[in-house]
């Protein structure tokens, strides 16, 4: 604590000034807190004044006493009056701050959407839900029995060299990133009994450059019947039906021989576009064929007593053509217009 200074007039009106001076300049709420710890609070030359008032002599301590504290109540006048004046101004600042120019432009938020392969993968199941077929799914981190051995797919088929397929380290795990949904089908004949009617959608992997017409990871949908008596008219007369539901009453497919490991006969599968864009065509869609009695056997099922066919499309490829678009690229980009022009359905 400071020595104290002699109560005079001079000096307590010394000390009032200065305040009261410091109290005026303040420009924030802080400064004047400052200014009040400085010239008002305990230590300050006023409070040093008051506190000396014991050992003033009696005959003079009256006088003494008014003098301190009239500068003292002025000091405290010239502080709340500021207080005051300081509060307005920052309310003042405040509103100006979040004041709203009501004749602006207001900021248009525009709606997501839904990405359109995910609406046309949902139509395209719900087709099938209401055929009364079941939706399956299964792991993208795939064991190589299913993904290749249980769709007859010899060791040096060329599907599964690394040029083709992800294979995850250590190599001696077996695991693959699946390269197509078809383990599904298979995951689905081991666990669920006969008969059999399911699809399964979802992503794959391959080693795919990405450009217009290819992508790394793309999505699939395939079917599996597996009941007695089906034959190839079963599976024409299913495939018919989707390409309908999905280009129209007009729309007709074709069904090329070709080869595929998992089913014998097995067909390429093309489907005509009476309202394609340029004109109507004949466009490839996907393979399909009755399934090959080494896959029955391989889940346990007798092909003397079972038959099946097997279809498989990518979901992709039927955005593409379905919508006249000339790049895959679009759909993998992440640009929100992109999915925007479709809305909420495809």
């Amino acid at each position: 604590m400071p020595d104290p200074t002699p109560i005079t007039e001079s000096a307590v009106a010394e000390a009032a000034d200065a305040a009261v001076a410091a109290i005026a300049s303040s420009t924030t709420m802080a400064e004047l807190r400052a200014a009040r710890v400085t010239h008002v609070a305990e230590y300050s030359p006023l409070a040093l004044f008051n506190a000396q008032l014991g050992s003033v002599p009696a005959a003079d301590r009256a006088a003494t006493g008014k003098l301190v504290g009239q500068a003292r109540a002025a000091v405290s006048r010239a502080s709340v009056a500021r207080e005051g004046d300081l509060a307005v101004a920052e309310e003042r600042t405040r509103l100006a701050a979040e004041a709203v120019d009501v004749t602006a432009v207001g900021t248009r938020w525009r709606p997501g959407a839904r990405h359109p392969l995910t609406l046309l993968m949902e139509r395209m199941s719900d087709i099938f839900v209401a055929m009364g077929w079941e939706i399956a799914e299964g792991p993208e981190l795939e064991n190589e029995w299913f993904n290749f051995d249980s769709l007859n797919m010899d060791e040096d088929h060329p599907a599964r060299s690394e040029q083709d397929t992800f294979f995850v380290d250590p190599i001696d795990s077996h695991l693959v990133l699946r390269t197509q949904t078809s383990p599904v089908q298979i995951r689905s004949l081991l666990s669920r009994p006969l008969p059999v009617y399911v699809v399964s959608p979802g992503k794959v992997f391959r080693k795919d450059e990405l450009d217009a017409t290819h992508t790394p990871v793309f999505h699939q949908i395939e079917g599996i019947a597996i009941d007695r008596g089906l034959t190839m008219a079963n599976l024409r007369g299913t495939l018919e039906h989707l390409a309908r539901a999905m280009f129209g009453v007009e729309a007709q497919i074709r069904l090329r021989p070709n080869y595929f490991p998992f089913t014998e006969p097995s067909a390429e599968m093309d489907v005509w576009q009476p309202n394609a864009k340029g004109g109507a065509r004949w466009v490839e869609w996907g393979g399909c064929g009755m399934v090959n009695p080494n896959v029955l056997r391989a889940a346990g099922i007798d092909p003397d007593d079972y038959q099946g066919f097997a279809f498989g499309m990518g979901i992709e490829r039927t955005l593409q053509f379905r919508n006249d678009m000339n790049d895959m690229r679009d759909m993998v980009e992440g640009d929100i217009r992109f999915s925007q022009q479709f809305g909420m359905v495809v």
